[in-house]
């Protein structure tokens, strides 16, 4: 009997040192498969940002790239210096603006644009959807060259506005009216995709619930606040993190359309960081594009706080 137990826990660890080295070889083929990824991830993705960010605390320059060594370490001054600049401090104003107009609106379009396909409208519902979707997979070029004359001073918005008995302003070249501007076509392009998504959320609304809200006396603006919009409250939290990160990046409609004028007051924090690239002040534009960076971060937190599900009494 001891020479079969014996034999039998020889058999186990046997069994045992396969079985790790079988893991072994298939973790070490594993990592062999996911070892092209993993190069080109560190070659273009890991080691920018290690050196942009290093990159944001000098003051590197064009004139820096045959003597990288040489480059002088201002450590937080860059960022000091950055504020310090005026067109930084505009580009960013311009950007707090675009989103802090565009995303309310925007979203507000879309969900009414939702709620009317999934409650008023029942035929040609599928033909909506794809004509409110299809400026998002337009071209920006094409976009901006329609909106370009849309908004010129004889165009076809002021036209419909003298309609009515207003004059319309020169919409581009008006420092007054070009940010709006930007936020009208922002809204026209970007309302699309926020719809589809909330007509998902929409449609996934218990209609049991509604009902049985209904039942109790709920007016139907009563349920759509005190039941819908709730429940949308996840669908809500992604269209605003999708939106913030588009908006804090807004880049093509100004380069398209303005050039970040007139009087740069369409010139966006990425605009901005273009510019200074353009320019070869490289440490500059890293912490430019680092401060964006910590904009989004902090806008999004504040957006997971805002429409995280509220905890049942």
């Amino acid at each position: 009997m001891t020479r079969i137990a014996g034999a039998g826990a020889l058999s186990r660890s046997g069994s045992d040192g396969t079985t790790k080295a079988r893991r072994r070889r298939m973790t070490v083929v594993a990592y062999l498969f996911a070892l092209p990824f993993i190069l080109s991830f560190a070659v273009f993705m890991v080691f920018p940002l290690v050196s942009s960010f290093l990159m944001s605390f000098t003051d590197f320059r064009n004139s820096d790239i045959e003597s990288p060594l040489a480059v002088e370490f201002v450590a937080v001054d860059q960022y000091l210096r950055l504020f310090q600049n005026q067109q930084f401090v505009r580009s960013l104003l311009n950007t707090v603006y675009f989103v802090a107009v565009g995303i309310p609106l925007t979203m507000v379009v879309a969900l009414a644009l939702a709620v009317a396909l999934n409650n008023g409208i029942t035929r040609f519902r599928t033909a909506f959807r794809v004509g409110f979707y299809a400026p998002v997979i337009t071209s920006i070029v094409a976009v901006a060259v329609v909106w370009r004359f849309i908004l010129q001073p004889d165009g076809l918005l002021n036209t419909a506005l003298d309609a009515v008995g207003i004059q319309g302003p020169d919409w581009l070249n008006d420092p007054l009216w070009s940010m709006p501007a930007m936020i009208l076509m922002a809204v026209w392009r970007n309302m699309g995709t926020l719809m589809i998504i909330f007509l998902a959320g929409l449609q996934n609304v218990p209609a049991s619930v509604l009902e049985a809200a209904a039942v109790d006396g709920a007016t139907a603006w009563q349920r759509f606040v005190r039941v819908t919009l709730p429940m949308l409250r996840p669908t809500l939290l992604l269209g605003a993190v999708l939106l913030s990160v588009g908006y804090l990046q807004f880049f093509e409609e100004p380069f398209v359309m303005t050039k970040g004028g007139p009087l740069d007051s369409t010139l966006s924090i990425s605009y901005f960081t273009y510019n200074q690239f353009g320019f070869g002040n490289y440490g500059t534009a890293s912490a430019a594009s680092y401060v964006l960076f910590i904009a989004i971060a902090l806008l999004s937190i504040v957006q997971f706080r805002a429409f995280r599900p509220k905890e049942a009494p």
